[in-house]
């Protein structure tokens, strides 16, 4: 796999694009490592961005940078039960309930011609609507809204192939399993697993040695 330098005579966006390709593209251990890491990079891009613009961190010899995170997690119905809620940053326990209430009525309430995102304080919620369920996340508002979508609608999938078309109540009586699927998923508010096959192979593990 080439790596994308600072030597590069190419502009650097379309040089970023290459490396992405490849690396989508890729089959070996390593390239699936890096495909996580670049992921896990590719949603701290603001959206507003300029096409040159490349934080900086360590990925594969180039350099971006990666410093926000998901803050939490909510997956609510539409009687506003809360039925997963997952911080990443410490809250009181009066504050959480009143973030799930605030959350519920913002998305519940929302026009379904508008947008799947919506500033919530000093930060911004990812929401997505599947059946009676809705699926929040709370990250930067500079973060970039249509990869987090992407997260919610893969971790949906994940999901539905564990449980076999899951439902409200799976969730409900088995809501240990779908807290390690998260942790699979998720972990301290950074994406940690990308491949869907690989977590439900983790998940199959985890339940032959109960």
């Amino acid at each position: 796999m080439s790596r994308v330098t600072s030597h590069d005579r190419r502009p650097r966006a379309e040089a970023f694009s290459g490396y992405a390709v490849r690396l989508l593209f890729s089959k070996s251990k390593r390239g699936r490592r890096k495909r996580v890491q670049f992921f896990q990079f590719l949603v701290r891009i603001p959206s507003a961005a300029p096409r040159n613009f490349l934080p900086s961190c360590e990925i594969g010899g180039a350099r971006f940078r990666s410093v926000e995170m998901i803050r939490f997690i909510l997956l609510q119905n539409r009687q506003g039960k809360t039925r997963l809620a997952k911080y990443y940053v410490p809250f009181e326990e009066s504050e959480k309930h009143k973030v799930e209430y605030e959350v519920h009525r913002l998305v519940v309430n929302r026009d379904p011609k508008f947008t799947n995102f919506v500033e919530f304080r000093t930060h911004k919620v990812i929401y997505r609507r599947y059946a009676g369920l809705f699926f929040s996340m709370c990250v930067d508002i500079t973060d970039n809204e249509l990869a987090y979508l992407e997260c919610i609608h893969l971790f949906v999938e994940i999901l539905d192939h564990f449980f076999s078309n899951v439902c409200e109540l799976d969730l409900v009586f088995n809501f240990h399993k779908v807290y390690l699927i998260l942790d699979e998923f998720i972990l301290a508010g950074e994406l940690q697993e990308t491949s869907k096959k690989a977590i439900i192979e983790r998940m199959g593990e985890l339940e032959k040695q109960e």
